[in-house]
């Protein structure tokens, strides 16, 4: 089905849903993931509970599914207002968004969940060059989520370095293609959608995937081993990428109720990502019979060696593939931000609610929303 045809369904839709609701305006949402990921049941879901609330009833939300937009369209979809609001990642487009890339180049520095939300979300609110490349997208930017730490999930054992020779792992972003590779895998640049097509099929041997992907996306079904590595976590996420043209549309008192009510729905969903998820996971692993296997001292020694080289090497890419003259100073401040706020979701214990009143305390509340976006 061609984007164009999308449209014209999508809009019929949203007048039949505007029609019916009491709302000023409904959104067109789109969680670009299934129901069972997060993004999709806790995110989106939560998030259009909270935009009536935030908003005293005047915005609403119909939401698209993957079937409609996935991840690989919302560029597409966003740009021609398909849909209004959707869950993009920067990854996906680093030579068009290369300062929003920059921060995700660090992804295996980071080991917690909620603090690298957190820091993501106040990097990019406060780059301007981010900012920038946004307003040349035509897109606003109203916060991030993390997962759990990345692990590896495959169909051979991974007991050690040597075991990693040859074998054939889907990544999903530069970070974990260089790690794959200084270690003699063969990294697979492969939509999270199909991993369980890929793995089924045995074009790939698994994923270094958050754990959680057993049961997001049916993995439990073809994966025999998990191994529990020090891999970082997936932070290079844009919750709530809303179209340009929506939000001049919107007045200013809108427009804060929608960054509250994407705030709330960001802590809860890095709360399900990056806590529970991976804990039903992990008992889905034992009651299907998946070996769990927590690396050796050795492994995680050496696994630690080569992240501690990734600042640097961030930097780098950052002025040799991405032309920012400044990027080592820019992996500094994201190094500090996210230190910042591993400190302040350590004395909460990562409490969802308690993190998400902070990161509007330090962040959100300080953003003019007659000027942000525009």
């Amino acid at each position: 089905m061609k984007l164009t045809r999308l449209a014209t369904l999508t809009l019929a839709a949203s007048v039949l849903a505007f029609s019916a609701a009491a709302q000023d305006r409904v959104l067109r949402i789109a969680p670009a993931a299934p129901p069972a990921h997060p993004a999709n049941g806790v995110l989106y879901t939560n998030f259009a509970q909270y935009l009536p609330e935030e908003s005293n009833g005047r915005l609403g939300t119909t939401m698209l599914g993957p079937e409609v937009v996935n991840l690989g369209q919302m560029k597409d979809a966003l740009q021609s207002q398909v849909a209004e609001v959707g869950n993009f990642l920067p990854l996906y487009f680093p030579a068009e968004l290369p300062h929003m890339s920059l921060a995700g180049e660090l992804s295996l520095t980071s080991g917690n969940s909620q603090a690298a939300a957190a820091a993501m979300t106040q990097w990019i609110v406060e780059c301007e060059p981010c900012q920038q490349e946004l307003h040349n997208f035509g897109f606003v930017y109203l916060g991030s989520g993390a997962s759990d730490v990345y692990e590896i999930l495959s169909t051979r054992p991974v007991h050690s370095v040597a075991d990693l020779q040859g074998l054939r792992l889907r990544s999903g972003g530069s970070p974990w293609a260089r790690f794959a590779e200084h270690f003699g895998a063969v990294p697979a640049q492969i939509s999270v959608n199909d991993t369980f097509e890929s793995i089924s099929q045995g074009v790939v041997d698994g994923s270094m995937a958050s754990i959680a992907d057993l049961i997001s996306f049916r993995l439990v079904d073809v994966i025999t081993h998990v191994t529990f590595l020090p891999l970082g976590l997936y932070q290079a996420t844009s919750n709530f990428m809303t179209s340009g043209v929506t939000w001049s549309e919107l007045s200013v008192d809108d427009r804060a109720a929608m960054a509250r009510a994407a705030n709330r729905a960001n802590a809860d969903f890095t709360n399900r990502w990056g806590r529970e998820m991976p804990v039903a996971a992990e008992a889905a692993a034992r009651e299907a019979g998946i070996e769990l296997y927590q690396a050796d001292d050795a492994f995680v020694s050496a696994v630690r060696d080569f992240i501690a080289t990734e600042p640097a090497t961030a930097a780098q890419i950052g002025v040799e593939r991405y032309g920012i003259a400044d990027a080592a100073d820019r992996v500094a401040r994201f190094q500090e931000l996210y230190a910042h706020w591993q400190e302040v979701a350590d004395s909460v214990d990562s409490d969802p609610v308690q993190m998400a009143q902070r990161v509007y305390d330090e962040v959100w509340s300080h953003v003019d929303f007659a000027t942000y976006g525009q």
